[in-house]
């Protein structure tokens, strides 16, 4: 009963690998099974989850903008998401003339599992993970490379141009979103000094909130920019672009994306509460393993909602205004952050709360450094008033001018 309490997971796969074996099935074919059944278990819950965070989703930003979001499908309309499903089921599935098909099929695939392959190794709590990689921040940048790739397949190989520039817009905002990002996640891996997912969590007895909060922002900023949502939705503005890279997409194919899109926001939560706010620690948790799924979930949805709240909140940006807060704000204060902590956590090594104070002291003066800098730069570089505006015309009274005429 104890071995079910502190991994109920493994509990399960030792059974089954018994009752296999006791078949008859070699021990190698069974590890294989059993690899293949986790894995189907863990996308199939994945995909599911997908329903409860599109309802819960439109109803967060219902009640953000002053609306009541799904309301009729279901109690609180909490069955319209499956109503959903079953219309994107039913539709027709429409391939355009011209089109690269095997790609064109492919790319939402990829889309979905570049998200998926994340959950691998996510620690959900000490225990129970699907692999604990020794370099799981790199397997995390490295997956998520895939995302853009799919992108860049469905524009090129839907033959429409504004796929394709859809597509093409984003080379410039997912791949240079990734600069800062992967700078901000090698705090983590510097002050816990190693690159596993749960070694890190293993490390956070203070949340990396507290002693790196400028990482922790601007991995806050750069992966909802990676989700390509709003307000860094220039990759599928439909403003200007129908749909962007997914216009010449029906039925399921086109759902395909959209799950991939709303598991990636809650994906990119999930990461943030490992990496910054402790994952699965909390109080007791030593002695009841799976209460860190709780506290992990606790924390997961509260990043998820200030994502949410982004996303219902601010208008898009400009594609200037995107790029010049990459590379002229979120990437030189990664940089330096990142430098700074380094510095910081060796003159301090071996003194934990004044390595801790000092991380937190040092990365809030050089965030208001930073923001002095900026706003002392913007105004030295208003533009000049070309010219005085010229008087507006102004009519004629009506008697002045019948008597000017007579």
């Amino acid at each position: 009963m104890s071995n079910w309490l502190e991994n109920p997971i493994q509990w399960i796969a030792e059974w089954l690998r018994s009752v296999l074996i006791g078949w008859g099935i070699l021990p190698s074919v069974v590890d294989v099974i059993l690899m293949f059944l986790g894995a189907a278990i863990l996308a199939t819950v994945a995909l599911l989850w997908v329903l409860f965070l599109i309802w819960f989703e439109r109803k967060l930003i219902g009640r953000i903008q002053d609306r009541f979001g799904p309301n009729r499908v279901g109690p609180w309309g909490i069955f319209q998401s499956i109503a959903d499903m079953i219309k994107i089921f039913t539709k027709e599935y429409i391939t355009p003339q011209g089109a690269d098909k095997v790609i064109y099929n492919l790319a939402p695939i990829v889309a979905v599992a570049s998200v998926l392959l994340i959950w691998a190794i996510l620690p959900f709590t000490m225990s129970i993970m699907g692999v604990n990689l020794n370099v799981g921040v790199v397997y995390v940048i490295a997956v998520g490379g895939f995302g853009v790739l799919a992108i860049l397949m469905a524009g090129y190989a839907s033959n429409n141009k504004y796929a394709f520039l859809g597509a093409s817009r984003s080379v410039a905002q997912l791949i240079s979103y990734e600069v800062p990002m992967v700078v901000s996640l090698l705090i983590p891996v510097l002050l816990a000094g190693s690159m596993g997912l749960n070694d890190i969590v293993k490390a956070q007895s203070v949340p990396y909130l507290v002693a790196a909060p400028i990482a922790a922002l601007v991995f806050f900023v750069t992966s909802m920019a990676e989700t390509g949502r709003a307000p860094f939705d220039l990759v599928e503005a439909e403003s200007e672009l129908v749909a962007g890279y997914n216009t010449e997409y029906s039925g399921l194919k086109f759902g395909m994306f959209f799950v991939g899109e709303f598991l990636h926001s809650f994906t990119a939560a999930l990461l943030f509460a490992v990496l910054f706010l402790g994952g699965w620690r909390g109080p007791f948790v030593d002695q009841v393993p799976l209460l860190g799924l709780v506290y992990l979930f606790i924390k997961t949805f509260v990043m998820y909602y200030l994502i949410i709240l982004v996303r219902g909140s601010l208008p898009r940006f400009r594609i200037d205004q995107m790029m010049d807060l990459n590379w002229k704000v979120l990437t030189p204060l990664s940089i330096l952050s990142f430098l700074v902590t380094a510095i910081v956590a060796k003159v301090l090594e071996g003194q934990f709360l004044f390595q801790v104070v000092g991380l937190l002291v040092v990365n809030l003066l050089l965030l208001f450094l930073f923001m002095e800098w900026g706003e002392r730069r913007n105004k030295r570089r208003r533009r000049p008033m070309v010219s005085e505006p010229r008087p507006l015309a102004t009519p004629v009274a009506s008697d002045e001018t019948s008597a000017a005429q007579s």
